[in-house]
């Protein structure tokens, strides 16, 4: 028996949460019938644990530390530490800063436009027309980002607040136009999993619109969406297609990508995020879509294993 297996000589995950969620998210605990189906001994593990064993896992999957925001710079080093992590380390680094929209608009991705305020810098509200949104280039969860009308006096106070108070905490703000089609369209969020020929298109939902006003805080670890299953268009897909293809280090190391995109002012899709960290999968709401994550596990372990 090898450290890296179970008494039964089955491979051993760790699913990566943290101590809010240390039974895993609702829609992640999907996924452990599968994989036991599978044969494939699981733990849920926290991230910033100082106990758990980390070479003793096979594979470890990222899937619910949403507590790190704040704590980013530990979080990548923590990463950097385990070898077998999906997605990988260097993925982690690039992914979990949101800087990471300038790369792949000057890719020629189609991205919603972003500038940003780095710590300390002066920032003057955009004076419209159309309202803005405000966010912190490291987030999880929603957190820290609110909806501006510049229009509004008390809007306009109420984010340079906001700029002044992720500034003073070091944190470099995201500023990006409001994109009205959420309200109606809704946020498409398009699951791509691992696959026997790479990374492959699974299923899609929609997020319906989360941001009502300025940043008055959040309760708990994320804000609560609302979701519904969706069928991802050739169009939304092609996009998605650009996006993945714009991963340094190449979209075939992957084990799972999320790409959420909205109509931009023309009716085409646009990049909002690219989520290869810690994405909810939105597992429960596609027949099917517990056992393919399984099933991408299962061909990580055998690429690990050949």
């Amino acid at each position: 028996m090898t450290h890296h297996q179970s008494a039964r000589g089955e491979p051993r995950v760790a699913l990566v949460t943290c101590d809010q969620l240390t039974d895993l998210d609702p829609d992640d605990r999907l996924v452990l019938a599968p994989l036991a189906d599978r044969g494939i001994a699981v733990d849920p593990a926290v991230w910033d644990d100082p106990d758990v064993d980390w070479p003793a896992y096979d594979l470890v999957v990222l899937r619910s530390p949403w507590d790190y925001a704040l704590r980013r710079d530990e979080f990548v080093a923590w990463a950097e530490t385990v070898p077998q992590l999906v997605n990988p380390a260097d993925v982690v680094r690039w992914n979990t800063d949101k800087r990471y929209l300038g790369e792949l608009a000057a890719a020629g991705v189609p991205t919603v436009p972003t500038s940003w305020v780095e710590p300390g810098a002066d920032w003057t509200p955009p004076a419209g027309p159309g309202e803005y949104v405000v966010k912190p280039a490291v987030s999880a969860g929603s957190q820290d980002t609110g909806r501006y009308d510049p229009a509004d006096p008390e809007h306009r106070d109420l984010a340079i607040a906001h700029v002044r108070r992720l500034s003073a905490a070091g944190r470099v703000t995201m500023v990006q136009p409001y994109l009205d089609a959420v309200d109606t369209a809704g946020e498409t969020a398009l699951l791509f999993l691992a696959g026997p020929a790479g990374l492959a298109h699974s299923h899609a939902v929609r997020k319906g619109p989360m941001l009502d006003g300025p940043d008055l805080g959040v309760e708990g670890l994320y804000k609560p969406e609302r979701i519904s299953p969706r069928d991802a268009t050739p169009e939304q897909l092609a996009v998605a297609e650009r996006v993945l293809a714009a991963v340094p280090g190449g979209r075939h190391r992957l084990l799972y990508a999320r790409v959420d995109l909205i109509p931009g002012p023309d009716g085409t899709p646009v990049l909002v995020e690219l989520e290869l960290t810690e994405p909810s999968l939105f597992l429960g709401y596609t027949d099917g879509a517990p056992g393919r994550l399984a099933d991408a596990i299962v061909a990580h372990l055998a690429r690990r294993a050949s």
